[in-house]
C-alpha cells in the first residue's frame, strides 16, 4: 500500500474540471456549525449497495465538509451499518487491534494486493460519489490499514465529512452559486 499523492489548490474562474462533476447544494446548518459548509448527505453505499440507514439519521444532525477533520465521523446508526457491510466485504482479511478511534482495521501482512469494498455517498439532490480507493482505508503501517471513519457514541453528533475522503476527488466550492462539486481529480 502508498500514499503519496498531492493535491492542488485553485482559486477563482476557471479553477473546476468540466468534465464529470457534480454538484450538490450547500445546506444551512444550525449554530454550533455555521462556520462551515453543509451537505445534505442522505445515504451511503457499500459495493453499490444502499445501508440500510433512514436519511433522518443523517438529516436531524446534519452534515459538513472539513479539511481540518482526517477521518469522517458519523452518527452511530450510520456508522455501525458501514462498519458491518465493509466488514463482510473484508471477511477474508485478518481483523486486527483497533488504532485509536478506528475499531475497523486490518494485517495485511503477506498480501501483495488487496482488494476492499467500494463506498458512495449519496447527497439529497440525487448526486452520489463515488470514493477514491485511497479515501476509504487509513495506511498505518506498510501492513496494517483501518476503515477511515469512526462513529458518533449516538446520532446526535455532526456528520463530518474529513480530508481522507477527500483524497483524489476535485472538490469545487461555488459558495456564490451554493453548491459544492465533486469529481475524480486530475491530479495522480
Amino acid at each position: 500500500m502508498r500514499e503519496s499523492s498531492t493535491g492542488h489548490l485553485t482559486f477563482g474562474k476557471g479553477g473546476g474540471s468540466a468534465n464529470g462533476v457534480k454538484f450538490t447544494k450547500l445546506t444551512t446548518l444550525s449554530k454550533r456549525a455555521s462556520l462551515f459548509y453543509g451537505l445534505g448527505l442522505t445515504g451511503i453505499s457499500v459495493n453499490w449497495r444502499q445501508l440500510p440507514v433512514a436519511s433522518s439519521v443523517f438529516s436531524s444532525s446534519g452534515t459538513i465538509i472539513d479539511l481540518g477533520t482526517v477521518i469522517t465521523r458519523l452518527p452511530a446508526t450510520a456508522y455501525r451499518a458501514l462498519r458491518d457491510a465493509f466488514r463482510e466485504g473484508m471477511k477474508n482479511y485478518k481483523m486486527t487491534m483497533l488504532i485509536s478511534l478506528l475499531d475497523t482495521c486490518y494485517n495485511f501482512s503477506g498480501y501483495k494486493t488487496v482488494s476492499y469494498p467500494g463506498i458512495a455517498f449519496r447527497f439529497g439532490d440525487g448526486v452520489t460519489v463515488d470514493l477514491d480507493p485511497a479515501g476509504i482505508l487509513y495506511v498505518v503501517s506498510s501492513s496494517q490499514a483501518c476503515l477511515a471513519f469512526a462513529g458518533h457514541k449516538d446520532d446526535t453528533g455532526l456528520g463530518i465529512i474529513g480530508n481522507v475522503q477527500q483524497k483524489r476527488l476535485e472538490v469545487i466550492y461555488d459558495v456564490a452559486g451554493k453548491k459544492m462539486g465533486f469529481a475524480p481529480a486530475s491530479c495522480p
